[in-house]
């Protein structure tokens, strides 16, 4: 690839900028256990992380009924907001978000979190400003449909060959794949490093200082 391949980097949230897999996977399942609804299996809590409400339960518990939805989020978001305190960066986050800031990038946030959730997140971390656009599960399709990458194509009027999607899970790469987007894999989130790189992403990265040190040269 030339120099200044991008335009455009976004960053999944969970996971890929902060450590929050566990809190979200533990959240799911003591949800389940509060309602007292069979979960199919409890990987799956972690496997499912990214998506959309209703597509993670139709997985972690299936036997679900739709009109239960409603009881079974507001325990989940009571799990979460009880731990959501402690959710912390990756180490050297906020610095690798500076470095592309300053040389010229714009950043924008593809999440499977609710506005909500995203907008307490950002105003905890002080990014307020640092990313030019955001898309979440509950404005547009959730992951892996390719709508989240191409609205932001258009919003930020770009075009998807000059994006890079950066995330932990395979849905983030499905997404990216779908809409013609390059993306790299970070593993140490939810999924594991086999699992992302069944999905051939540019590269796959155990940590922000690799990802910084793959990164940074290529932009």
């Amino acid at each position: 690839m030339s120099e200044r391949s991008w335009e455009v980097i976004v960053f999944d949230w969970d996971g890929t900028l902060v450590d929050s897999t566990r809190l979200i996977a533990d959240a799911i399942l003591q949800a389940a256990a509060d309602i007292e609804v069979p979960v199919r299996d409890p990987r799956l809590a972690s496997h499912v992380i990214g998506l959309g409400l209703a597509e993670a339960l139709a997985l972690v518990v299936p036997e679900l009924p739709r009109e239960r939805i409603p009881a079974f989020a507001a325990r989940y978001h009571a799990h979460f907001r009880q731990g959501e305190a402690q959710i912390r960066f990756f180490e050297g986050t906020v610095a690798l978000l500076d470095a592309l800031r300053a040389r010229g990038l714009q950043l924008a946030v593809a999440t499977g979190k609710a506005r909500a959730g995203l907008d307490r997140a950002i105003a905890a971390g002080r990014l307020d400003g640092y990313f030019s656009s955001y898309r979440c599960a509950d404005q547009t399709h959730a992951k892996p449909h390719p709508a989240m990458l191409l609205e932001l194509s258009e919003e930020l009027q770009t075009e998807p060959a000059k994006m890079l999607m950066i995330g932990d899970t395979s849905h983030d790469l499905q997404m990216a794949a779908a809409a013609g987007v390059a993306a790299v894999g970070v593993s140490h989130g939810a999924h594991p490093r086999e699992e992302l790189e069944r999905l051939r992403p540019l590269a796959v990265v155990d940590s922000t200082a690799q990802l910084r040190d793959w990164l940074l040269p290529r932009c």
